[in-house]
Formats: structure tokens, sequence, C-alpha cells
């Protein structure tokens, strides 16, 4: 099937969390099926978008191997994702000012769809919304979403100004437009916070193995 045509967008792996349920490891480079999580991700989103970034803190010499621009918080403290999301905002106005949309994903969800980006446009479109954020299960994922990048100045004031730190909150005062997806046979957002949940991806690889 042919992906559905869109308008230009960046796609950033938002890699910056600390991992406190996993011992503030690196989420990204455990291992499923072999690879990486951030390997699984990138091969998924990769076709979607026009480029590919992450979104890191610390020595940025671990994601080498990607290939991949890493962006860095601009903004003190570590405030979470909207931070990284900031960055990227900024760094695509910067690097490709002919593209106005960037998506984000968190770098623990290996099962992403393969239809996350087109989706995500016409649901903007369709509501008529500024942006719009991924559902499943009645469930929104406020960190897997699309954002214009003319946004990033009023982002920039919600953190540096306002101190908002939720996605969903900043999110919420725009007016965010929402995609779902089944969770049948698996929710394609399920992301590893624990050494339990890296087993049960591990079973759902095993279960079913021609979808990865």
């Amino acid at each position: 099937m042919l992906p559905v045509p869109h308008p230009a967008t960046l796609g950033v792996i938002l890699a910056g969390g600390r991992a406190t349920r996993m011992g503030s490891i690196d989420k990204p480079f455990l291992t499923l099926a072999g690879r990486t999580l951030l390997a699984h991700i990138t091969e998924r989103l990769s076709p979607q978008c026009d480029g590919l970034v992450i979104s890191a803190n610390g020595d940025t010499d671990r994601f080498r191997e990607t290939g991949l621009p890493v962006v860095r918080d601009d903004v003190p403290d570590y405030p979470g994702p909207l931070a990284g999301l900031l960055a990227t905002l900024d760094w695509t106005a910067t690097h490709h000012p002919s593209i106005d949309w960037v998506v984000s994903v968190t770098g623990d969800t290996p099962f992403i769809p393969e239809d996350l980006v087109s989706r995500l446009h016409q649901a903007r479109e369709a509501a008529r919304a500024p942006l719009a954020c991924a559902a499943s299960d009645e469930r929104l994922h406020h960190a897997i979403g699309l954002w214009p990048v003319h946004l990033r100045q009023d982002l920039r004031l919600a953190l540096t100004a306002k101190d908002l730190r939720s996605v969903r909150d900043w999110a919420g005062l725009h007016g965010a437009a929402s995609a779902a997806w089944a969770t049948v046979p698996f929710d394609p957002f399920f992301n590893i916070n624990t050494p339990a949940d890296l087993v049960a991806a591990k079973a759902l690889v095993e279960q079913y193995p021609d979808r990865f």
C-alpha cells in the first residue's frame, strides 16, 4: 500500500527521558528481536517523514551509529518532553525552513503504526485543528503528536514564562485533534517503561512475528 500524501513533516524521536523505572538507562537502546527499540522506531517512522532527528541530552556520541542529527534541549533543568519538542521545532525552522510540521514519537514505543503521520494530518485537517495527537483504547498519547513549527515561540513562552511542563496541557491550550488506532491484536503505542513491559513486548514479537 502506498503512503497517503501529506505535507512535508520532520520526525523526532524523544529520547531524553530519565527512565527511572528501568534503572535510569537509555531505553531506546534496549533490545527487542535482536534490534534496539531505536532501530525499530526508525525503521517504521523514517518512510513517513522528510527526515528524522533524535531529541536527547548528555553525551550525544552514543547515537553516532544512527547517523541522525541529535537535538539538545536549550531550556535548563530538564523540563521534560516539551523542551525536546521546542528544540526540534527551532531546529527545523533553522535547518529545514520549507518544513512546517514535526511529528514526535517517544523512544520506548517500538510498534508505532506505519500510517501514523498521514492519519495525524488527516485528523488535524478534518477537525480544522492546529495540531493532533495519537490515541488508542480511548487513551490519548500526547507525546506522540503532530506539531506546527510556527507555534515554537508560543511553546517557548509556555515553558519559560508560564513554567508549563505537560505536553497534554500545552496541546489542550490550542485544541488538539486526535486520531485513534485499534488495539487488536495489540496496542501500536505500547510503551516500555519497566522490565515487565520489555518481557511483554518480547512476547508480542514472538506471537506476531509477521508484523515485525
